[in-house]
């Protein structure tokens, strides 16, 4: 069991939705997800930990099937009340999802592993349930914006307090320990420093998608991969012998069809 988002919460993700950080990175998530995923229109997709809909509406903008489940009753509702009927909303715990193996083509987790309890547990859910990939998308504890996340969670922030923080590594791990070795591709977000914005440089929705892992925020990709091992049955006769069993079972039977 992890975090639940309340009102108090969800307050908060807003306020950081639009503060620089979080539009920045709002704006440059959907060119992540293409330059690490094969998007194809149509593909039914599921956001864990979907929140107020944020990222639904832009996997359906993506032209993408899209269905959202969060824990939290009130994000559901949140959702549901932006999303009307063009997405399927449902109110579970990611740790047990109400569908059947392979059901999605994708599942994104985007700001949600931060907050689970049992981020391995998760991770496997999304995989029995998805039938190509699982995209995971994290705030990265190794660059500047992380370390200010963590010291905003230190001086009250109710959100990054309930956060845990993960590096490119971290992820690499859990990905191993819930899929195997699996195909994993990733890129970071970087964000220009503020003060290049001020000083006219850049605008603040410029960004730059690094293969460095020290960028704001990791996109990860884990491609799944289902394999079947055959177990190797010794044999009980010898291959002469099996050989003219055979052959004399043949011959018996073409002998009963010519007396029927």
């Amino acid at each position: 069991m992890g975090t639940t988002f309340t009102k108090e919460l969800h307050e908060c993700y807003s306020r950081w939705c639009r503060s620089r950080q979080g539009r920045a990175i709002e704006y440059s998530l959907e060119s992540l997800i293409h330059s690490i995923m094969d998007i194809q229109p149509g593909l039914r997709v599921l956001d864990i930990g979907c929140g107020a809909g944020n990222h639904l509406l832009l996997l359906s903008k993506m032209g993408l099937d899209v269905s959202g489940v969060d824990c939290s009753p009130f994000m559901i509702e949140q959702a549901r009340s932006r999303l009307g009927r063009h997405c399927t909303l449902t109110t579970c715990e990611a740790e047990d999802l109400p569908f059947d193996d392979n059901e999605f083509d994708s599942v994104f987790l985007i700001n949600t592993l931060e907050f689970v309890g049992n981020p391995i547990e998760v991770l496997r859910e999304a995989g029995r349930v998805a039938s190509r990939e699982v995209f995971i998308g994290v705030f990265n504890s190794l660059s500047w914006t992380g370390f200010t996340n963590k010291i905003q969670g230190l001086l009250g922030n109710s959100m990054f307090r309930s956060a845990r923080f993960f590096t490119i590594w971290d992820l690499k791990a859990l990905i191993k320990e819930a899929f195997g070795k699996v195909p994993v591709a990733w890129k970071c977000i970087l964000l220009y420093p503020e003060f290049l914005d001020k000083m006219g440089f850049v605008s603040e929705s410029w960004f730059t998608l690094t293969g460095t892992p020290f960028g704001a925020f990791i996109g990860l990709r884990a491609t799944m991969l289902y394999t079947v091992r055959a177990h190797t049955i010794p044999l009980k006769v010898h291959l002469e012998n099996m050989s003219q069993s055979v052959t004399h079972s043949r011959v018996g039977g073409f002998l009963s069809d010519l007396d029927g």
